[in-house]
């Protein structure tokens, strides 16, 4: 569905001059400052993946995502999404993709969101039958009907993020970028969103790129991540290969010894094993011969991991 390769994206702005006279020597200076957002990105996605394109911020992810949408063109690379060049076939290219900017609304603002749909279906072309098979199924999907007739200006921004990505989907592209799409919502509306995309991704076949700061999307949403950092592509690949490390346990006992199997008493007075063998037998040895206060099983968790990288 999508080949990326060697993508490189250079931004040039001329140096900019302090003094009584900068302004006037910037405007005609020939001296130029490079920023490379994106440095030699490579990766393909197969239809009906569900993707997240993570990174810190000014990793090169938004970059990425407006090169794919044919919005900016690399400076070198290349890149086929569903067959086509993207900023070379951009009308082509848009009728097969549909964004959501978590930060940028695409509805019209004084209009009432049933209206701002209208006006979608009839920029794509969408037939009557089919835009009003596709509107049941987002009023059902979304619950827009409370807030259908309502200006998009007076809408909430889980009521105006759920109709952004109604009139993303409402043509039925086959290939759905989702850049922070829950940023900002509530516990609810982000739930709502996560169902909506997974939905989506089953019923349709949709290939779904997601980058987003919110690691719990990612978990409920995706199989694999891309990570990015400093414009280079840095991991790619399964969300478990990356989370490899053992699940563990934490023990609290009733006057527990310094050191027990190996491991030393924390100054809470818990001990914690890596699971790596049978629980239950580990649990067992240690009940045998000891008080349990308190037990938990602690999962390995992506965040800690995510954010062990970045600070790395």
């Amino acid at each position: 569905m999508i080949r990326v390769e060697g993508l490189t994206k250079v931004f040039r702005r001329p140096r900019t001059f302090s003094g009584p006279f900068g302004t006037v020597r910037t405007l005609f200076t020939r001296v130029y400052e490079e920023k490379t957002a994106v440095d030699g990105v490579g990766f393909e996605l197969d239809r009906g993946e569900v993707v997240g394109y993570l990174g810190p911020n000014g990793a090169g992810k938004s970059t990425t995502i407006k090169v794919l949408t044919g919005i900016l063109t690399p400076t070198s690379g290349t890149v086929e999404v569903d067959g086509l060049i993207p900023w070379r076939d951009r009308a082509a290219n848009a009728r097969n993709v549909g964004v959501v900017f978590g930060q940028r609304s695409q509805l019209w603002w004084d209009l009432p969101l049933i209206e701002s749909l209208r006006l979608v279906g009839s920029l794509y072309d969408v037939p009557a039958p089919r835009f009003e098979s596709s509107l049941r199924k987002l009023r059902d999907l979304l619950g827009l009907d409370p807030f259908l007739d309502t200006p998009v200006r007076q809408l909430s921004l889980g009521q105006r993020m759920r109709g952004d990505l109604a009139a993303a989907v409402l043509y039925e592209p086959p290939l759905l970028y989702l850049d922070e799409p829950t940023v900002g919502l509530d516990v609810l509306a982000k739930e709502a969103v996560r169902e909506f995309v997974t939905e989506t991704n089953r019923t349709g076949d949709t290939t779904v790129i997601l980058t987003t700061h919110d690691l719990a999307d990612v978990e409920a949403l995706c199989r694999r991540i891309i990570l990015i950092d400093h414009g280079k592509v840095i991991f790619d690949g399964a969300i478990e290969a990356l989370v490899d490390e053992p699940r563990r346990l934490v023990v609290q006992l009733d006057a527990g010894p310094e050191e027990l199997r190996g491991v030393r008493r924390a100054e809470d007075g818990s001990y914690t094993f890596p699971i790596r063998d049978d629980l239950p037998a580990l649990i067992a040895e240690i009940t045998g011969a000891h008080t349990i206060r308190d037990m938990a099983v602690i999962e390995p968790d992506l965040e800690s991991v995510i954010k062990r990288i970045y600070t790395r």
